[in-house]
């Protein structure tokens, strides 16, 4: 049984939402509605004559876009697990994921101590 609120859900999922909007519009933004390859063929193409001078700005304008997408699929599939009885619980250690951390962070996967131990490089 879950340890979330039909209430709790209920912000959680809003907050989802309205992260995945945020995420859809700045993609749409940054990358005019093209594709990584679409977008990165039309920002080598507008950087003519200085295109070495430019290699770093293009560099973090596709990893930019890189963090954003990966952000997306994660709110995403938040978004598909929310209606799950185990949403919130550690795809580690099983333990609950504390409200307050998904407030924060709604599709958080993992509760923080299994999540510090992962970002360390050692697998819960």
């Amino acid at each position: 049984m879950s340890h979330l609120t039909a209430g709790q859900r209920a912000l959680l999922e809003a907050a989802l939402v309205q992260r995945q909007h945020q995420l859809d519009r700045r993609l749409a933004e940054h990358t005019g509605g093209l594709s990584r390859a679409e977008h990165a063929r039309e920002v080598l193409l507008q950087d003519g004559d200085d295109a070495p001078q430019r290699e770093s700005e293009r560099e973090m304008d596709l990893a930019l876009t890189d963090i954003e997408t990966q952000e997306l699929g994660a709110v995403s599939a938040a978004l598909r697990r929310l209606p799950d009885p185990d949403f919130g619980q550690c795809a580690d250690c099983g333990n609950e994921i504390p409200f307050d951390r998904l407030k924060i962070e709604p599709w958080a996967l993992r509760c923080v101590a299994c999540e510090s131990r992962r970002e360390r490089g050692g697998r819960a």
